[in-house]
């Protein structure tokens, strides 16, 4: 039996664990033998001294093993695609129709929105009718049927992966690049697919504030994909404003529809564009990038993409008109407020945390789980950094039902932009990790 005691104090004094110890302990924590506390002084003591690569690669089989897993003959190919989160980042809503009108197979498992980072189940659920937790029965069925299915996490799936990040979360361990990283791959194994495309985002409005943490996340990623047999590769992407023109979850879904018509903001396009063709390299549909690329774009353009989003939605239940007709069958709110700008001159901030908390602020976020959002709740960006702006044109308008909870959010956007004489477009795409 594993003594507690010796496992943490062997990890503080810097050695190792076998493959059985972790297995052990992971088991420990599912069962309640094994306390939080000691769970707790285990993760400081990796946070500091770190895991071997054969320790990483066993907590996380670990992790994974703690519950059911999707399981696909290698032969499909399923992909899968994960973003470390950020402000308007609607791409999976492109994505997971785009990659599979390609002629890749997709296994998509997502989470709702916590904090001012908005949730991709949360923006599916704007459509109504659309369901977005599936039975593994369904999931699989679906995936034999049309190629993809999209659906919340299970508790079923993983879970000691939830204990665990429910730790980290209230004991300062949050910031190991280790244990992130094996918490996003434990959860991308249960999924069954066989290729992984990571959009790991940096600045502002971040998990990984800077370029630096962000590049060691990616490398984290992609190696230890590699540990189990996948193909992978990871994008660093800015996130110092906002991505695309609408944040906000049922304008999300707006926005998505119009980048899957071919006439979408320039950025939500060229990253969904990026991600996509990385996605069909890993699942072998593209030679390489470029072709994948090329492939995204004829999906775009012949509409077969914006055809593969009716029958996603038709599948899970929702109303598929909204391909065609998105600004009628999505919840929407009133226009409640404009904030202008005060000079001519070039955008040259547009802090993308602050426009995040504002969104909360207005209902269309959560601060728990469990809290109940407003789906029709949205922001605008009229202007983008490095575009020019003159006095009194719009920056940022603000959509809301309830005119109470204005103030809370015109605080939070106070100060979040700046008017300069000159200012460059911020790098969108900063690298690809492989």
């Amino acid at each position: 039996m594993l003594s507690m005691i010796d496992f943490i104090e062997k990890k503080r004094d810097g050695g190792s664990h076998s493959r059985e110890e972790l297995q052990s302990f992971v088991r420990g924590v599912m069962d309640g033998s094994v306390p939080d506390y000691q769970s707790a002084a285990w993760l400081m003591a990796v946070y500091f001294r770190g895991l071997d690569e054969g320790e990483l690669v066993s907590f996380t089989e670990a992790l994974a093993d703690s519950g059911d897993r999707y399981s696909f003959p290698p032969e499909l190919h399923v992909v899968d695609k994960h973003s470390t989160g950020g402000v308007g980042d609607k791409t999976t809503l492109v994505l997971l129709p785009l990659a599979a009108a390609c002629g890749a197979r997709l296994s998509k498992l997502s989470g709702p929105g916590l904090g001012f980072t908005g949730g991709t189940v949360d923006k599916f659920e704007s459509i109504p009718g659309m369901r977005m937790h599936l039975t593994p029965e369904e999931f699989s069925s679906q995936m034999k049927k049309i190629g993809c299915a999209i659906s919340g996490h299970s508790l079923r799936l993983a879970p000691a992966e939830g204990k665990f990040y429910s730790l980290r979360d209230v004991t300062g361990t949050v910031p190991s690049v280790q244990l992130v990283a094996s918490s996003i791959i434990s959860k991308k194994l249960v999924g069954g697919a066989s290729g992984f495309v990571f959009d790991v985002k940096c600045g502002g409005g971040a998990f990984m504030e800077t370029e630096a943490e962000a590049r060691a996340l990616a490398k984290e990623l992609v190696a230890l994909s590699k540990k189990f047999g996948k193909k992978a590769a990871a994008v660093i992407t800015g996130m110092e404003q906002p991505l695309g023109e609408w944040v906000g979850n049922a304008a999300e879904v707006y926005e998505a529809v119009e980048v899957l018509r071919g006439r979408g903001p320039a950025d939500t396009t060229e990253l969904c564009v990026e991600l996509c063709a990385l996605m069909l390299e890993a699942s072998g549909v593209a030679k390489d990038k470029e072709e994948g690329a090329a492939l995204a774009a004829g999906a775009i353009e012949s509409g077969r993409a914006l055809d593969k989003l009716a029958e996603i939605i038709a599948a899970q239940g929702g109303d598929a008109a909204v391909v065609d007709r998105p600004l009628d069958i999505l919840p929407r709110a009133p226009k409640a407020a404009v904030i202008k700008s005060g000079r001519d001159g070039v955008l040259s901030e547009l802090h993308a945390r602050p426009v995040g908390e504002a969104l909360r602020a207005l209902g269309g976020g959560r601060m728990k789980l469990g809290d109940a959002i407003d789906h029709s709740a949205a922001i605008r960006l009229a202007a983008k950094i490095g575009g020019r702006v003159e006095k009194g044109s719009p920056l940022i308008e603000i959509y809301c039902k309830d005119d109470t909870k204005l103030p809370e959010a015109l605080a939070c956007l106070d100060g979040c932009w700046k008017v300069s004489e000159t200012a460059e477009k911020p790098k969108l795409v900063i690298d690809v990790i492989y």
